[in-house]
């Protein structure tokens, strides 16, 4: 899919997020997935599970994620195998909207981020939430 597929899927670009997680098992990109399906919409059907890669170099999976319809309910707590790193791409408003559903279904690190005229960077940590018992 090219950029111009992608955004007429999703959207005009000021509510889209690229999401991209690296140096993890493919389950765990799957499980971050489809916890963004369940919240908005994106270019990643929510069954296109994420495959692993044979070669020596690390594997990157992406999706892009248009965040102006949020659902109704938050995310639920979502299991990892380990700590997840992801880097998410847009504009600060659409960024912290996708940051909060992510953090309605994982413990959210902020590593870094990088900000410019009309675009941030940021880089996460996710890890499983604990749930209060």
């Amino acid at each position: 899919m090219n950029d111009s597929e992608a955004t007429a899927q999703t959207g005009d670009g000021a509510d889209q997020v690229q999401v991209e997680i690296t140096d993890c098992p493919a389950e765990d990109a799957h499980t971050v997935f489809r916890t963004l399906n369940a919240l908005f919409s994106s270019d990643r059907a929510t069954e296109d599970a994420p495959q692993g890669s044979a070669g020596p170099g690390p594997t990157v999976w992406a999706m892009t994620v248009d965040v102006s319809a949020a659902a109704a309910a938050p995310a639920q707590p979502c299991r990892l195998t380990e700590p997840v790193t992801v880097t998410l791409q847009g504009g600060p408003r659409a960024a912290d909207r996708l940051h909060a559903g992510l953090a309605s279904a994982f413990t959210v690190h902020d590593v870094g981020s990088a900000s410019g005229d009309q675009e941030q960077e940021r880089q996460l940590r996710l890890s499983t939430r604990r749930i209060a018992a």
